[in-house]
């Protein structure tokens, strides 16, 4: 019997792919993704003043950061309105991984911050440089961390419907963002009290650390989603339960998944009764697509109907990689033949 699919443009549930549509998930990127590039452009003329005004190397980590954050926001910025392209004669699987190529690149840019900062920090540990206007760079850091707390709370609930890589990313510049700046107060309040220039050193220096800390879980996060890694297990499950939510399904076996951008990709083989006609067995697949676009509205489904006891092994060269226990083949509610 030949092979069924089902194609939505659709988009996710909490914090994975799957439970908005792609359309509301553009609407919902589209607008996290402008304030980004708002409060990133902003930051940094303010920052950068401050830090000519001081010469504090905790302002200049805080500044660092905060122009990888306006580049990484306007890769964001793109990456996202492509991902949700919808599929063409060149991606038939649609553009869904311009998100996690955007967060590789902001990961790459973090770690490029973090080795700069790092290198000043020692520089100037070891060669302590007095720090002026010290109030001043801290109404500018004061300031700006309330602007970058409230974005971080935006995103948060972007990503806590959409998922998207690309705003995860975007999100982890942002919270070293707000850690640079506590710790530039934390080195320029020290700076006034003591008198000890080497303290704002010492706090550019923590936050390189923190720097290469967001960007390996950005890196980790994007190369998952590259390595069309399964989603996770309480997806599956619930994928399983739906397709076979119907007595005439006797089983779902083969089952496959990957996340790209906004949408999820599932493919997996049904066991239905032989003795069905086409147009039944149609019948009983488009349903199950429907139930899981009801959860998923961002699925791309392909689902290959079986005779139940009937077939042969088949299906290419990852036909039988997976053992035939566990959430890849589960048992329908219906008679085994």
């Amino acid at each position: 019997m030949a092979s069924h699919g089902s194609h939505a443009n659709h988009s996710h549930g909490p914090a994975r792919p799957g439970g908005v549509s792609a359309q509301d998930s553009v609407a919902l990127t589209g607008h996290v993704t402008r304030l980004s590039v708002a409060l990133a452009s902003v930051l940094v003329l303010a920052k950068g003043l401050a830090w000519l005004a001081s010469g504090s190397v905790g302002l200049l980590a805080s500044l660092g950061d905060s122009a990888l954050d306006l580049i990484a926001a306007l890769t964001t910025f793109f990456a996202v309105r492509y991902a949700a392209a919808p599929p063409d004669a060149e991606h038939r699987y649609g553009h869904g991984k311009a998100e996690a190529f955007a967060s590789l690149m902001q990961a790459g840019l973090v770690f490029a911050s973090a080795a700069l900062i790092a290198r000043e920090a020692i520089g100037r540990i070891l060669r302590p440089a007095p720090v002026e206007s010290e109030l001043y760079g801290i109404a500018v850091l004061v300031a700006s961390s309330f602007a970058v707390a409230g974005l971080v709370w935006q995103q948060s609930r972007v990503l806590a419907r959409t998922g998207s890589v690309a705003i995860h990313g975007d999100r982890a510049h942002y919270l070293a963002d707000l850690v640079c700046n506590i710790a530039a107060l934390i080195g320029l309040a020290g700076v006034m009290i003591f008198r000890e220039p080497r303290i704002d050193a010492v706090a550019g220096l923590v936050v390189a650390g923190w720097l290469v800390w967001g960007a390996v879980n950005v890196f980790r996060e994007a190369a998952a989603q590259l390595m069309d890694r399964e989603l996770d297990e309480q997806d599956r499950q619930m994928i399983v339960r739906l397709a076979g939510d119907d007595p005439q399904v006797r089983g779902v076996h083969q089952l496959r998944s990957r996340a790209s951008g906004p949408f999820v990709h599932v493919q997996m083989h049904m066991e239905l009764d032989p003795t069905l006609s086409l147009e039944a067995a149609h019948r009983i697949v488009v349903a199950a697509e429907r139930r899981i676009l009801a959860r998923f509205p961002a699925a791309d489904i392909l689902i290959h109907p079986d005779p139940d006891g009937r077939a042969e092994p088949h299906g290419g060269a990852f036909a039988e990689i997976y053992a035939p226990e566990g959430v890849d083949s589960v048992a329908g509610d219906g008679p085994s033949a």
